[in-house]
């Protein structure tokens, strides 16, 4: 969830170290530092607060000298956010640094062992732990003292460190945590993130657990467990820099949602073959389709609500039975799976951990497992059986926008797919489909063409404490992922519940002045949804509808109407979700709030 950046090379390192921090603030965080080896001695400086307040104590790097050094941007699990728990940590001689992103789970142990041999801690955390085990177990060796470090460590880790004895050198070591290595020209550099070192390079080299990485300006080099030499092949990842900065516009967020209609055509697009879909080199031939009797979708947050959308498509037109589940939960409730489940694991970055511990869980079980990632060579994209790639390029709001519309595209070709490999769907239906989903880039552009509409009626609501969205069908899908917006960059309380649930309790909440967001896309659903927004009114509250154009005469009945252009039923959430993050936007920026990123709130979950 934390920040490393690390970098050896010709440059001064801590400029580049702060830079790469700033790349890497939309992944939440409360404190930041630095470290940097000169003339064999490590000097380090931290701040709590923001990546702002570390650049004025460092005088923007010039506050430390040298060629290689590590840096962090830390979010508090053990110990409260201080200058004293922030990252770097320094070892009780001063000859080692590390940063650390993850859980030690077996810190508690590790660190009585430790002080009972005479070594002193200064932080309430569970990582500088790494820091004094490391000038404990030191044998003169870096490799074999790692290796050594990494036999007593439990837990998560991805771990950047320096070692005064090695000035040259840069180390990093992982497990269930992301890490990557950058090759450049005569530099090299470690990050938990790509969009850390894009503007020095696109070569990456993947870390995979329990591995070493022994790096200087001139060479990576890589080693098992057991200290065994390892090769490894870069990768070249094609995201711009450009994907990583706001380009004018005022937060990353807005600037995302505007990138959905490329998002999505690239997504789309390359997987269509005239009428016919070709996911990548998932085998799905009818052999493989026809042995499958139930769908498990595992998911957290957004992807979890992609799911959910997904799900009812995908009973709709294959019949067969889908089940989605978040990911925290699939891994305690002894999951029905078995060797004719396919398992799908939605995660935008491919490294949060509930997910990655639910796709381990199913391939135990015999499940075969298809991962839906935004992110190349992440974790749960190497673990899977097969990987489908959202091609959205970097996203850097911590809420995702661009992330969930991709994901339910993929969802929804899948579903076509096994459609027309099982004969249910008729050629018609199928090619309408199709056709739907190639022409939604056209339609988000429409949308967001004229914004101006959707800003008025949020400004208008933002002082609002309380905001309830409704839907039924595939509309109260998109609910949920419109409420999670709302409250997750706006910190208004937002429910989504089933419309036609309000009457089971949920009412009970509705008093005047309360606000309601009704969605009202399914052409077969409009009574009912007209029957729910009257109980709404008749108890003095305000409804703000969402619906097609064919639906659009609720607004005669609404207090007020948002329409999406022409569209399938079917295909509706994407396009009400495009609505949803730009409310949820101007709600947030009329509020104030700190938009790309909203307080407690992390990026990429690599913890449970």
């Amino acid at each position: 969830m934390c920040g490393i950046i690390g970098y050896v090379g010709g440059k001064q390192a801590a400029p580049v170290l702060l830079k790469g921090l700033q790349r890497l603030e939309y992944r939440g965080y409360d404190s930041s530092g630095i470290a940097v080896i000169e003339d064999a001695q490590i000097g380090v400086i931290k701040a709590c607060g923001k990546v702002a307040t570390l650049c004025e104590k460092a005088s923007d790097g010039k506050a430390l000298n040298g060629n290689i050094g590590i840096g962090h941007t830390r979010w508090a699990t053990h110990g409260t956010p201080s200058d004293i728990n922030s990252h770097p940590h320094l070892s009780a001689d001063g000859r080692f640094c590390i940063v650390h992103n993850g859980i030690i789970e077996n810190f508690a142990e590790l660190k009585t062992e430790l002080i009972n041999h005479g070594l002193p801690f200064t932080s309430e955390t569970d990582s500088e732990v790494i820091a004094q085990l490391l000038q404990y177990l030191y044998d003169g060796d870096m490799v074999s003292t790692l290796r050594k470090v990494m036999d007593r460590l439990s837990g998560s880790y991805a771990v950047g460190i320096l070692c005064a004895d090695t000035p040259d050198s840069l180390y990093a070591i992982r497990k269930d945590n992301p890490l990557v290595i950058g090759i450049g020209q005569n530099e090299n550099f470690i990050a938990s993130d790509f969009a850390a070192t894009l503007e020095y390079t696109h070569s990456f080299v993947q870390l995979n657990d329990r591995e070493i990485a022994h790096l200087t300006a001139r060479a990576a080099t890589f080693f098992d467990c057991n200290g065994n030499a390892l090769k490894k092949t870069p990768y070249n990842v094609d995201w711009d820099i450009s994907s990583a900065e706001k380009g004018g516009y005022p937060h990353f967020m807005l600037k995302e949602v505007y990138e959905q209609p490329k998002a999505i055509k690239d997504t789309v697009s390359p997987r269509v073959k005239g009428d016919n879909i070709v996911l990548d080199k998932v085998d799905f031939s009818p052999n493989n389709v026809n042995r499958i009797n139930r769908i498990n979708i595992v998911g957290c947050g957004s992807a979890y609500h992609a799911g959910i959308v997904g799900k009812h498509f995908i009973e709709k037109y294959c019949r067969i039975s889908v089940n989605c589940e978040l990911a925290s939960e699939y891994v305690y409730s002894d999951p029905i799976t078995d060797n004719r489940t396919l398992t799908i694991v939605i995660s935008q970055s491919g490294e949060t951990a509930d997910s990655l511990a639910a796709l381990r869980l199913a391939k135990k079980l015999g499940s075969h497992t298809i991962a839906i990632v935004n992110v190349l060579h992440s974790a749960i994209a190497r673990e899977a059986d097969d990987v489908l790639y959202t091609y959205a390029g970097p996203e850097i709001s911590v809420c995702t926008t661009k992330g969930y519309t991709t994901q339910v595209a993929m969802l929804y070709l899948i579903g076509l797919k096994i459609a027309k490999v099982k004969h249910i769907i008729s050629d018609a239906r199928y090619l309408e489909l199709l056709n739907e989903l190639t022409r939604l880039p056209e339609k988000i552009t429409e949308i967001l063409k004229d914004i101006n509409q959707i800003k008025q009626y949020a400004e208008s609501y933002a002082e609002h404490k309380c905001v309830f969205f409704i839907g039924r069908n595939t509309d109260y899908a998109a609910s949920l992922e419109g409420a999670l917006k709302l409250k997750e960059i706006s910190y208004i309380h937002a429910e989504a519940y089933a419309a036609g649930e309000l009457k089971h309790g949920t009412i009970s909440l509705i008093e005047k002045g309360t606000v309601t967001l009704a969605l009202v896309t399914q052409e077969g659903l409009y009574s009912k949804m007209l029957s729910n927004i009257k109980a709404v009114q008749s108890r003095g509250g305000t409804v703000l509808a969402i619906s097609s154009q064919k639906n659009k005469q609720i607004g005669e009945e609404a207090d007020g109407l948002l329409t999406i252009p022409a569209c399938d039923d079917d295909v509706t959430p994407i396009l009400t979700a495009v609505v949803l993050q730009v409310f949820a936007y101007y709600v947030a920026a009329k509020r104030g709030c700190d938009i790309d990123k909203p307080r407690n709130l992390a990026k990429s979950v690599t913890v449970e």
